[in-house]
């Protein structure tokens, strides 16, 4: 794969340029794209910057580096003075030949790793071989409940020094430089890249650094546009590396990811290793569900 190697203004200047070019397939009216080894044959012009990483023609990394320069603010980006973090999670992880799913609204305090948990657990499933549906996301808000306190240093943070704004410092904090050239490296840096969004509140320029280590990820694949299991729209893009299949999805307005889903490709017991569903993310004043400054971030089912 040969990648862009023009800094992000200038990439975004040339990409801009060259839109009548790099443009999306439409199907039925509505704008599709294919994965990078099939562009489509009817094209259009890109309608806006974020739009114009759907293009046929672009390596997944161009894509993402085009989505690092043109991403949009989200409502949260102007609280940063709250001191609680607060993210809305729902998992479907591998436990040896058994699938936990489980929901949680989670608010930490920054300061102090002190917080709270609401937790909804659905009952397990027998085996991996596995995909998880949108009724299962929507069959959550059936399971009982229950609230999780925590003291002071009880709730890590992924990166307990914080996300870098420069790409390179997280790659290296996300994945061991010494394994650059090892199969693993891949599949650890990009599920480092979900650790973090699925732990920390990452504002629009934190978001902008993810995007571009994801760039950064060797043989990293654009998949074209999809919908989670929240029937949220996002862009597609996929590692296969060491054995597994990561394929992450995102808003391709605010960068923010959506879902991220890791799939064991052989092996004794191949199949779903974890889904991640990544529902709401925000900054909040207090770890009350009912707090005013936190109500619109609880609103469920989403």
């Amino acid at each position: 794969m040969t990648h862009l190697t023009l800094p992000a203004r200038r990439l975004l200047t040339a990409l801009l340029g060259s839109l009548v070019l790099l443009t999306a397939c439409q199907n039925d009216g509505t704008a599709t794209s294919r994965p990078d080894a099939a562009p489509p044959a009817a094209q259009r012009p890109a309608s806006s910057p974020a739009t114009a990483a759907t293009a046929a023609g672009l390596t997944a990394r161009q894509r993402l580096e085009l989505l690092a320069s043109t991403i949009s603010a989200a409502p949260a980006d102007t609280t940063g003075e709250l001191p609680y973090t607060y993210l809305h999670l729902q998992t479907w992880a591998r436990l040896t030949n058994t699938i936990v799913r489980t929901d949680v609204r989670r608010w930490r305090h920054d300061a102090d790793g002190s917080g709270r948990e609401i937790i909804r657990r659905a009952p397990d499933l027998r085996g991996v071989d596995h995909q998880p549906t949108p009724e299962e996301h929507r069959a959550f808000s059936r399971a009982p409940q229950r609230s999780l306190r925590y003291l002071a240093g009880q709730l890590h943070p992924y990166l307990p020094g914080g996300v870098p704004a420069d790409p390179g410092k997280l790659a290296n904090l996300l994945a061991p430089p010494k394994l650059v050239n090892e199969p693993a490296y891949p599949r650890l840096l990009t599920g480092g890249v979900v650790g973090v969004a699925t732990s920390h509140y990452l504002n629009q320029q934190q978001r902008a650094t993810a995007l571009r280590v994801l760039a950064m990820v060797p043989n990293i694949t654009y998949r074209g546009t999809t919908t989670d299991l929240a029937g949220r729209s996002g862009l597609s893009f996929q590692v296969a590396a060491d054995g597994s299949t990561s394929t992450l999805v995102i808003d391709p307005a605010t960068g923010e990811l959506l879902a991220a889903k890791e799939w064991i490709d052989g092996g004794r017991r191949p199949g779903l290793f974890s889904y991640i569903l990544l529902l709401d993310r925000d900054r909040a004043g207090t770890d009350s569900p009912t707090s005013p400054t936190t109500a619109a971030a609880v609103t469920y089912p989403r």
